[in-house]
């Protein structure tokens, strides 16, 4: 446990940032989930409908820190990619 008054802030705010990441990535992995959940139903109108949305909402979280640029980049290209291949068939 904190010693100093300032270790035991750092404390108290790593735990709300760590809740605030976490209810973020959760958001983020329900709509991706929405989004294959589209796809395997073959419901493609709808998919293409929230690929903007998901991949808005991708941008935002890697804008606000919770995800790399990279990582955030890689999700937009497989979500778009999966639509894609789907709107194809």
């Amino acid at each position: 446990m904190a010693n100093h008054k300032s270790a035991e802030k750092r404390a108290r705010q790593g735990l709300k940032r760590r809740l605030r990441n976490r209810h973020a990535k959760s958001q983020l992995r329900t709509a991706m989930k929405k989004m294959r959940t589209f796809v395997d139903e073959n419901q493609i109108e709808e998919a293409r409908t929230f690929l903007p949305e998901l991949i808005s909402l991708i941008q935002r979280k890697s804008d606000r820190g919770i995800l790399h640029k990279n990582t955030a980049s890689r999700y937009v290209s497989r979500m778009t990619q999966l639509v894609n291949k789907a709107a194809q068939n």
